[in-house]
């Protein structure tokens, strides 16, 4: 199993995920079986698919809500990285010219423009109008932030910061103001250093005018005309923070996170084609056809329902029973060995996922580069890659860089040069050298509902115990919403890609970025650069330096790559494999189900 691709850029995924298609890999295909269920099927009725994450925030974008499953119900909605375009299961950009088209005009300065279809409309029959491109973009570039931060803490320290978001504004952070056309059907953004990934930014996010509303605004027009009038944020020279656009920012970063299904209406608008119409925490949430969206991604099926279950072989029993009609367990020997028990259409290929364990850089047990070196000199990397993914894919290797998979030309000689030989194997005589007698201990985050990560947990606590180092639970099914300040020194999770562009390496590896959980500075010059860097060999130069940097400076280690595996009923034909973050959803319109 290899991921034939690009670069690794990443989404949180329960791993969790980026609407703005934060992260990459390119020209990933699938392997094993056939990639598509066939069954003959007509139009209507409910499909039922099996997840991992119970749902939490109708705006997946923020640092605590960037997850999976919100990801995937904010796709069905159309609220970011659906609306103007998608990624096929090819890893290529299709526009989806039936909701809006965009076209680059001008490459110096490069100038993007935006138009909507003047049909489109909110589930709440709202005309969906550039004021919402307009609060999308705002949302995205940082523009209003004049918000100084600790490096050691994330703490805002100085300034304001108005919204906040889990990727990276690097390159929308170069735009000016946005030019609104008089039909107030189109936007244009200028940016002010060419941006790399200009066609993964889609400008569909929350409803303007229900920002406006819940700002105290009389219309989206009234926020665009309000957001206008202000000035760029200056770091150097921070104002006081406006009321009323902060108003509206503080109900986009946490207005939309819920733990029951919302009363106030105003939280299930969509602009794509589903919106949710129940949940019952903890077991499903449900969505259906938005009448109003006439985009072209129109479900032929009635209903999607998303079943909450953690635990593959329950995943798998459940497909069985004919209670759920696709899944996309953790791929292993004994589930695959079930699935094809079932009768059901199995379908694998390759994850753009990957596990990795972080190291904190602002706690004091990490604060001594001896301490941290030690500490990954006792990763069994190899036996955990035996014990998880050997069963499933026996040519799996341990994964060796920071940046790349093995299947990409840069790979190999970024590995050769970037120092991961230093944790090639475990080193516990090294590891002891490197303490002189210290015993630290560390507290390890993960998510104690995953079966892998127990596992990961588990032999790296055995191993370094051996070392003399104390390795604590701190494992949380509330994992993901601890990872932005939690009670921990490490973590282990999972990053999954979009599978295409390369806005990632900021999002995680800058100083500021949305994704950098783990409080790193060591590559943000470089990190950022990458948003700018036009030409493909300094885009490479700039990675491998990159990678190298973080092996010296122990960030962490990349443990393996995923392989993935779908289950889907014979009752449900168009499903096909998909390795990035979107999972089985990303052509849910294609879905249909047999009478």
């Amino acid at each position: 199993m290899s991921i034939r691709g690009k670069l690794f850029r990443k989404s949180l995924c329960g791993v969790a995920v980026l609407g703005v298609a934060a992260l990459t890999l390119t020209a990933c295909t699938t392997s094993g079986s056939t990639g598509t269920s066939t069954d003959a099927a007509a139009g209507g009725g409910t499909v039922t698919v099996a997840v991992v994450n119970d749902f939490t925030s109708f705006n997946n974008q923020t640092p605590q809500s960037n997850l999976d499953t919100n990801g995937q119900v904010g796709y069905l909605m159309g609220n970011y990285g659906s609306a103007f375009s998608y990624i096929d299961k090819d890893f290529k950009i299709v526009h989806e010219e039936k909701f809006g088209t965009f076209k680059k005009t001008s490459d110096d300065p490069q100038t993007v423009t935006y138009t909507l279809n003047p049909d489109d409309k909110w589930s709440d029959g709202e005309p969906v109008t550039a004021d919402d491109m307009v609060l999308s973009w705002a949302t995205q570039s940082g523009y209003y932030n004049s918000s100084t931060t600790d490096a050691a803490s994330g703490d805002v320290v100085s300034g304001t910061q108005y919204f906040e978001i889990a990727a990276s504004t690097a390159g929308l952070d170069t735009t000016a103001f946005p030019t609104v056309s008089d039909d107030n059907l189109s936007m244009t953004l200028v940016y002010g250093t060419p941006y790399v990934d200009w066609e993964l930014v889609n400008p569909i996010g929350q409803p303007a005018h229900i920002v406006a509303k819940k700002a105290g605004l009389g219309s989206a027009a009234d926020l665009t005309a309000l957001m206008k009038g202000l000035p760029k944020g200056d770091t150097a020279n921070p104002v006081a923070a406006d009321p009323t656009l902060k108003a509206a920012a503080d109900f986009v970063n946490t207005g939309y996170d819920v733990t029951a299904f919302p009363t106030d209406p105003d939280l299930l608008v969509s602009s794509g084609p589903m919106v949710p119409t129940g949940w019952t925490p903890g077991q499903s949430f449900t969505m259906e056809r938005n009448k109003y969206y006439v985009g072209g991604m129109i479900p032929k099926v009635d209903k999607i329902v998303m079943r909450v279950i953690p635990d593959a072989n329950a995943q798998v029993t459940a497909l069985q029973n004919g209670e759920v009609d696709i899944i996309n367990p953790q791929a292993s020997a004994d589930t695959l060995t079930a699935l094809e028990n079932t009768g059901a259409d199995v379908l694998t290929g390759d994850q753009v996922s990957y596990d990795h364990l972080d190291l904190r850089f602002d706690q004091p047990v990490f604060a001594d580069l001896k301490v941290r070196q030690a500490f990954l000199k006792t990763i069994p990397r190899q036996q955990i890659l035996d014990s998880i993914v050997t069963p499933v894919n026996p040519d799996a290797k341990v994964l060796d860089s920071q940046i790349w998979v093995p299947a990409n030309d840069a790979y190999a000689d970024s590995v050769a040069n970037n120092g991961s030989e230093d944790y090639a194997e475990v080193d516990i005589d090294g590891a002891k050298a490197l303490l002189a007698g210290a015993t630290p201990s560390i507290r390890i985050l993960y998510n104690t509902k995953n079966p892998n990560r127990v596992d990961e947990f588990q032999a790296i606590q055995a191993s370094a115990a051996k070392a003399g180092i104390t390795v604590v639970d701190a494992g949380s099914p509330d994992w993901s919403s601890l990872l932005e300040g939690g009670d921990y020194d490490a973590s282990l999770f999972g990053w999954i890609s979009p599978g295409v562009g390369s806005a990632g390496i900021s999002q995680i590896f800058s100083t500021d970025g949305g994704g950098n959980y783990n409080q790193y500075t060591g590559t943000n010059d470089d990190a950022i650069a990458t948003q700018t860097t036009l030409d493909p060999d300094e885009l490479i130069v700039l990675e491998k330096k990159m990678d190298k940097q973080m092996f010296a400076d122990a960030y962490g280690l990349p443990l393996f790559q995923l392989p993935g595996v779908f289950g889907v009923s014979k009752r449900v034909s168009g499903v096909e494999y998909m390795g990035n973050q979107t999972g089985p959803f990303w052509n849910f319109w294609q879905w249909s189900v047999s009478k």
